[in-house]
């Protein structure tokens, strides 16, 4: 009887890990995160020959990216550490192109950027559903994405609203997260661009043209109704 009993558990929990694996993946990060078979719908994409408005719309459409520091950890130390972490460049339609993140001291990156505030920030369509929609491969120039450098800084008290207003409407759930982790607001001090949007290889921006692109009202109505969602 114990053998039947037994084999019949292992016969349920086997039943149950082919039910996960069969399922569609969800992820419960932030606000509509949730299911990755309906990735982020997106507003038309800027023409490619404007490289500079194409790197300020890939940023302000992304809510997520990939932080690449140097590492602090005895281990590595010294090379190349990235990690996903969660961003905002403003409110929907009304981005500013800074890209700002809400951080801990407990965070490995956090701990890489006490030593050395260098980084490097990957964000990528491929989060959205232009990638998917196109049969385009995330690592495909196609798949638009676009490599941004410089320095990770603490916001000022200028900034301080305006950084909280844009992150915490896009990952509401962010509020929620324990006092206890010190949380704080950074934001990535642009020094260098590129973007990979065809063949060809990277199209190098600089910071002047990328702030100096204007979203013009009717860009602006073409996000927020593709958006709404939001």
């Amino acid at each position: 009887m114990a053998g039947r009993g037994h084999g019949s558990a292992r016969a349920l929990l086997a039943s149950a890990l082919l039910s996960l694996l069969l399922s569609p993946a969800r992820s419960y990060g932030g606000q509509n995160h949730g299911d990755w078979e309906n990735p982020t719908p997106m507003p038309p994409l800027p023409p490619r020959e404007d490289a500079a408005r194409v790197a300020r719309f890939v940023t302000h459409v992304s809510d997520w990216g990939a932080l690449a520091t140097i590492s602090a950890l005895r281990a590595v130390r010294g090379q190349p550490f990235a990690d996903v972490l969660s961003l905002s460049d403003g409110p929907r339609g009304a981005g500013s192109g800074v890209p700002y993140f809400f951080l801990s001291p407990l965070q490995l990156s956090v701990r890489n950027l006490e030593e050395n505030p260098h980084a490097s920030l990957t964000m990528s369509l491929a989060q959205t559903d232009f990638c998917k929609k196109n049969v385009f491969d995330p690592q495909s120039p196609l798949c638009a994405h676009i490599m941004l450098s410089g320095t990770l800084t603490k916001v000022n008290e200028t900034e301080m609203d305006f950084a909280k207003h844009s992150l915490f409407i896009r990952h509401p759930e962010m509020k929620t997260w324990p006092s206890s982790h010190n949380w704080f607001f950074a934001k990535l001090n642009i020094t260098n661009i590129w973007v990979m949007d065809y063949f060809g290889g990277p199209k190098i921006v600089t910071p002047e043209e990328y702030y100096n692109v204007t979203i013009q009202r009717q860009a602006q109505r073409q996000i927020l109704r593709h958006l709404q969602y939001w």
